[in-house]
């Protein structure tokens, strides 16, 4: 699927499930950053451009078809933890232009992405920072985007037991980091 096509299923999904007071806001500061093409990372998954847009429609479908159950899961909650856990990458990459042998042996400069976090306040903690300054999260929502990256967040190395604690007390954060792992591990490509 191109950024198009991601773009509008992204949004059309989000405005279906989502009615909260102040998603409308979200939605149109998020016009006015580069979250609609800036990569997903730097150089693993869907590392090109608009791949952040991508991962997020990925997650959402791997979220829904595993762990969604409509008699007891709010689809308003799934939507916004999957479209918007990764809100935090909106404003951190930039691209610089690097030195990189092509098939013919020769050098070249070629553009690649570079992290420049200008408002460096961690990875979920900063994507909760950002949606709630337009919209209220619930708790649980919270802590899924919060907790999305599990074991591979920074503040869990040092032998904290919060991302533990928040998976016993809220199964959307357990729910949202199987799908986040699932999209980029077997879902997406490394690059386009």
């Amino acid at each position: 699927m191109d950024n198009t096509e991601n773009k509008e299923l992204f949004l059309s999904t989000f405005r279906k499930n989502v009615q909260r007071p102040g998603a409308e806001k979200l939605l149109a500061w998020m016009e006015t950053t580069d979250f609609f093409t800036a990569p997903a990372s730097t150089r693993f998954h869907a590392a090109y451009e608009g791949g952040v847009l991508g991962h997020p429609v990925e997650v959402y479908n791997v979220l829904i078809s595993k762990h969604f159950d409509p008699a007891s899961d709010d689809i308003e909650s799934f939507t916004i933890v999957s479209l918007l856990h990764d809100l935090c990458k909106a404003g951190f990459y930039k691209t610089e232009l690097r030195n990189r042998k092509n098939d013919r042996g020769e050098w070249e400069k070629v553009p690649v992405y570079t992290v420049d976090d200008q408002f460096p306040y961690g990875h979920g903690e900063k994507s909760v920072y950002l949606i709630e300054r337009f919209m209220r999260l619930r708790t649980e929502e919270a802590m899924a985007i919060r907790w999305h990256m599990g074991g591979f967040d920074e503040s869990v190395k040092g032998g904290s037991f919060a991302l533990a604690h928040a998976f016993e007390k809220y199964p959307l954060a357990v729910k949202l980091h199987l799908s986040d792992l699932e999209a980029t591990y077997l879902h997406e490509n490394r690059s386009e």
